[in-house]
């Protein structure tokens, strides 16, 4: 990220400066740019445009400004959706949360959840975490209905056909745990399709009870309640950081 004192680096393009600044993901802030909504030392910013410490930036006539940074993991408890706002008034991941920085779900948990979620003002580090091409691992706990054969093991593992294609490789695995009726499974994954655990699950005909999200890019829920929180340490910031592709390798532009 660089020092906010010198934010944006020179020769930062623009809609990565924005999403630094924790006004919106790159894809989007690209859009802010094509849409005329972004000015640079007063004139409407083009899209590529480099920008630098000394250069002025607003969006929609306000002036943009770099937040903290922050990141944190929250041990999602069941209830509660993962938005921003909810128009059914039901509560949401950021209710307990500080309102000092804006901050933002990184992905999405059903209402019905559990488990890591993190939340950060970071539009960057949320955009390479969600995309496709970071292939960022999660680990999740689900108890299935019925009891799993060999054969669907393997179904699971090789790949899934589901309505949107096929399913990466997944490791799953049965836990040690017993439910009257049921199997706990364990998979990692590296897609995020929408509900893609639920929909693999109910494919091969055992419908997820419940489900639990015990690792993502590495950090889990230890010594967190549900409902629980805390800020990253340095340590787990810089490894989120590497699974996101951002530290260690070179980042694109």
């Amino acid at each position: 990220m660089g020092e906010l004192e010198r934010w944006p680096a020179p020769g930062t393009r623009i809609h990565r400066a924005l999403a630094q600044a924790g006004v919106a993901s790159r894809r989007r802030a690209e859009e802010m740019v094509a849409g005329g909504r972004v000015r640079v030392n007063g004139e409407t910013a083009v899209i590529g445009q480099p920008v630098g410490p000394g250069d002025t930036i607003t969006v929609d006539d306000r002036p943009v400004r770099p937040e903290p940074v922050r990141v944190l993991v929250l041990n999602k408890p069941r209830g509660v959706v993962t938005t921003v706002s909810d128009p059914q008034g039901r509560p949401t991941v950021l209710d307990d949360l500080p309102d000092d920085v804006r901050l933002f779900p990184v992905g999405r948990l059903d209402i019905d959840t559990t488990g890591v979620l993190l939340l950060t003002n970071d539009g960057e580090l949320t955009n390479r975490l969600l995309h496709p091409r970071g292939k960022v691992a999660k680990a999740y706990e689900a108890l299935v209905e019925g009891r799993v054969s060999a054969e669907t093991l393997r179904v699971l593992r090789s790949g899934v056909d589901l309505d949107d294609g096929i399913t990466h490789p997944a490791r799953v695995d049965p836990m040690d745990r017993q439910h009257p009726g049921g199997t706990w499974l364990r998979l990692e994954i590296t897609e995020g399709r929408n509900r893609i655990v639920k929909r693999m699950c109910a494919a091969v005909g055992h419908p997820v009870m419940r489900l639990h999200r015990a690792r993502f890019a590495g950090l889990g829920t230890q010594g967190l309640k549900p409902g629980q929180w805390r800020v990253l340490t340095a340590d787990e910031l810089r490894r989120v950081r590497r699974a996101a592709g951002l530290d260690g390798a070179k980042e694109a532009a």
